[in-house]
């Protein structure tokens, strides 16, 4: 064969490449309606808020779609998300749902408003939102274990600042009382901000948020961190013991995420394509890169391992809950 005709081999081999490439993200982009809607269950400016924008700039960049932003928030994330279970099925209005609205919430409310398993459906884990228990700079513990043995001590004083009730935070609490024949009561706050303001100040001994929340006060020396949540270390504080490493297993699924459902009836071809297009955005350098200046760390996962990660977190729940008698309106 000649050179001429080996190169024209070459290109045509090229060409025929790029035209299936072409063909497969067409049909990929067909699935889809030509906007869509990601539904944030909160007000902007938080970190779900920040999350979705970031997400559906890259998603534009990467050609998927028009993508739009969609506040919906009240009754912690349960507005947003029942709207975009009545939504209508074919892969145009998705919501970034934080797990405890699959994990806990369907254990805590008496009625939540919808069936986790029953009216959505996975698409992709985005992030991890690792929590971490905190407290003032000047009290006495510098890790969970010393807090226990304090708290043993000093029952009166033992109490833990929370957000909001029913968190994984709040349920570990009442988990480790149960384990460690402790009494530490949860107080609840309307926000982290006033929480974390009366843990640096000792109004309250620890504090349980997420830690992109707690690390201005901690880089500015007004709070010390006891441990986090989940079986691993995090980068940013390679020398905070997780809760679970201290030997308090309570803990470990006290790390929520971020992930993206749909409506249950979404068509598979849909579905698909909103998983292939998160994962690919979920690699983008710059976007880990705002992402992790949130405190958020990377876990993009398959719509299928999303669907039994929550499962799993739930069971892990449910005897918690059961024995604390707790029910929400």
């Amino acid at each position: 064969m000649s050179m001429t005709s080996t190169l024209r081999s070459g290109l045509l081999l090229s060409l025929a490449c790029f035209a299936m490439a072409n063909a497969h993200a067409a049909d990929k982009k067909a699935a889809l309606p030509a906007t869509l809607t990601l539904v944030v269950g909160y007000a902007p400016g938080g970190a779900a808020d920040t999350t979705a924008r970031i997400y559906a700039e890259q998603l534009r960049k990467d050609g998927v779609a028009n993508i739009v932003v969609e506040n919906r928030a009240g009754a912690s994330g349960r507005i947003g998300l029942n709207y975009v279970k009545d939504a209508k099925p074919d892969g145009g209005t998705l919501y970034l749902v934080p797990s405890p609205l699959l994990t806990i919430f369907p254990l805590t409310y008496k009625a939540p408003g919808y069936d986790a398993q029953q009216d959505l459906r996975a698409v992709a884990t985005l992030v991890d939102i690792p929590t971490a228990i905190v407290t003032g700079a000047s009290q006495p513990f510098n890790s969970m274990g010393e807090y226990v043995e304090w708290a043993k001590q000093d029952s009166a004083g033992a109490n833990l600042g929370v957000a909001t009730l029913g968190s994984s935070g709040h349920l570990g609490i009442l988990a480790l009382n149960e384990s460690q024949k402790l009494n530490i009561e949860p107080v609840a706050y309307r926000g982290a901000s006033p929480m974390l303001i009366d843990v640096a100040s000792g109004v309250v001994s620890i504090g349980w948020d997420a830690v992109a929340s707690m690390m201005p006060l901690y880089e500015g020396g007004r709070v010390k961190f006891l441990g986090v949540s989940g079986t691993q270390r995090l980068d940013a504080l390679p020398d905070v013991k997780t809760l679970a490493e201290q030997g308090f297993p309570e803990f470990k699924a006290a790390t929520s995420f971020y992930g993206i459902v749909v409506p249950a009836q979404t068509p598979d071809d849909a579905v698909a394509a909103l998983e292939e297009a998160f994962l690919k955005a979920s690699e983008a350098p710059e976007l880990r890169k705002q992402l992790a200046a949130k405190g958020l760390v990377m876990a993009p996962a398959q719509g299928a391992s999303m669907a039994q990660r929550a499962h799993d977190e739930l069971e892990f729940w449910r005897p918690i809950v059961e024995r604390s008698g707790i029910a929400m309106d």
